[in-house]
């Protein structure tokens, strides 16, 4: 007797039918699905012939090693489990699958099992973390821009990653080619394809820039016509898009409308190669937390299985390259977190790295004794490599040692002065400590808490750099540049490039103008101190 049930309303995450409709055939299909597509699907799992036949509730069952009626016992495991579905190779098996009340798909013979749970997987793990509810996750929005593209080319549409490996396609009864279809089955292109269009120069003039590329059809080979483009961020290659021939003939706006799918497929193809695991989502999370004030040092610890009473110290990397593409940027970023993380896991197990701000933050928890060297000895090293392999200026920054794990926020604040006084030129090289730049980071302390107590400030100087606005704004560049030489009127005059008695002239000038005198010691350091908060305005 058929089991009957209650599906569950889908809340957040998604369904069977959103998976199926994102993955569709030829890559899988549904058999049978006693209580609709409309079951939640939670989680992705691959049972093994030798494990034993359970399942959990939201579950897509892939079983592997077990065709058709041979899957019988998972099958009815998983009924029994309030799976969502199981997957087989093979057709049989749906009256078993109606009796236990949970859907039974077929994967295609040549497909798979590693690609089929990567696509499942992935579809499941981005609307687990809100993204099919709230912005549309990355391989759904593939999918559809793929099926959207093949409604304006008449064409089949699949999307590929550099590496040639299959991220969406469209969906269609049209005839496929031997190309499409082992790509699609397995994934990526056969090697025997690949290489072919490697000898043709394909690859090469996607990779080149914007434009479409035409590939006519090869009879003898099993290849219908295509025309394909190249996906770019700046300069840096992503994948292609490519558009097979049917049975009729490309649209005549096809290359038009490949051309725009190129371009509006970058930030998806950046989202869906910086988009991070959910566990590696969870530690950056943990770190921005634990910066932000929002999650305790002890629950960081907990979790990453840490000391919350040893030292630590945050490190921060900025990219310098104003001049880059917003896309290559953020895929420049992504890959100096990887980057960040491998060497920081390297020095210390329980090393935390996170994105807050367009900078990156490695948080070094339990620290030994004496680590100032070795910690800057890895931010040199991190420093290098990110040049050497991204092409791009790095600049890291070394907060301060704190002793415990809750005070790691003073520390990231430590790294942030430090950043902002490279930014502004005050240090040459690439790598610096609190140490190395701390009077500036001080005097820019001193300045932020003049400039938010205007109440503190000398009105006389005010009027100085009124009337000198007014006048030329001779005088008080003159009294800057005199208060930098100690009073030495001669290396004044050299930095200004005017001679010493204007010099003179200028500063005396500034007094009789303002009333400051700056034999007075107290007056000279507000005098110095007011004026160097104009500038940093």
């Amino acid at each position: 007797m058929p089991v009957t049930s209650v599906v569950p309303e889908v809340v957040a995450g998604t369904s069977l039918r959103h998976v199926l409709a994102t993955l569709g055939e030829p890559l899988v299909r549904v058999l049978v699905a006693p209580l609709g597509l409309a079951v939640p699907v939670e989680d992705v799992v691959i049972l093994d012939p030798e494990d034993p036949p359970e399942a959990h509730p939201g579950d897509l069952v892939l079983v592997i090693g077990a065709r058709g009626r041979a899957a019988a016992a998972a099958i009815r495991a998983a009924g029994r489990g309030g799976a969502a579905a199981v997957a087989v190779k093979g057709e049989g098996g749906t009256e078993i699958a109606a009796d236990a009340g949970v859907a039974l798909l077929t994967v295609g013979a040549e497909a798979r099992w590693e690609q089929v749970e990567a696509l499942a997987r992935g579809v499941v793990d981005a609307a687990r973390a809100g993204g099919e509810a709230q912005t549309g996750e990355v391989l759904g929005d593939l999918f559809s821009l793929a099926q959207t593209v093949a409604t304006l080319t008449g064409g089949l549409v699949s999307i590929e990653d550099t590496a040639s490996r299959v991220l969406a396609y469209s969906r269609s009864s049209d005839e496929v080619d031997e190309l499409r279809r082992l790509s699609i089955l397995g994934r990526e292109g056969p090697e025997r394809y690949l290489a072919m269009l490697r000898e043709w120069g394909v690859y090469q003039r996607l990779r080149a820039g914007e434009g479409i590329v035409r590939i006519d059809e090869r009879p003898e080979l099993g290849i219908r016509r295509r025309i394909a483009a190249g996906i770019h961020a700046g300069s840096q290659p992503l994948g292609t898009i490519w558009v097979q021939e049917g049975a009729t003939p490309l649209t005549e706006q096809a290359e038009v409308a490949l051309l725009g799918a190129s371009r509006s497929l970058a930030p998806q193809l950046i989202r869906a190669r910086t988009l991070p695991s959910p566990e590696l989502r969870l530690r950056e999370d943990l770190l921005a937390g634990l910066l932000d004030g929002r999650v305790d040092a002890e629950s960081v610890a907990d979790e990453i299985g840490a000391d919350p009473a040893r030292p630590a110290q945050v490190l921060a990397f900025a990219l310098s390259s104003p001049g880059a593409v917003a896309s290559d940027r953020q895929l420049r970023r992504a890959e100096l977190v990887h980057l960040i993380a491998v060497h920081t896991a390297a020095y210390r197990r329980t090393a935390l790295v996170s994105v807050l701000g367009g900078r990156v933050y490695a948080l070094l928890p339990d620290l030994p004794e004496h680590s100032d060297a070795a910690v800057l000895a890895l931010a040199r090293e991190i420093v290098a490599t990110a040049r050497r392999h991204l092409d791009v200026p790095v600049r890291a920054a070394l907060g301060g040692v704190v002793p415990r794990l809750s005070d790691a926020a003073d520390s990231r604040g430590d790294a942030d002065r430090v950043l902002a006084t490279m930014a502004r030129g005050r240090w040459p090289e690439p790598v610096a400590s609190l140490a190395d730049v701390r009077a500036d980071v001080l005097l820019s302390e001193v300045l932020a808490y003049l400039a938010d107590q205007p109440r503190i400030r000398d009105p006389r100087l005010a009027g100085l750099v009124a009337h000198d606005a007014e006048h030329g704004g001779i005088l008080v560049p003159a009294v800057l540049a005199y208060l930098d030489a100690f009073g030495d009127v001669r290396a004044a005059a050299r930095a200004l490039n005017i001679h010493p008695n204007t010099v003179r002239y200028r500063v005396r000038r500034a007094g009789e103008v303002s009333g400051i005198n700056l034999a007075d010691p107290a007056q000279r350091l507000l005098t110095e101190l007011q004026l160097r908060l104009r500038e940093n305005a």
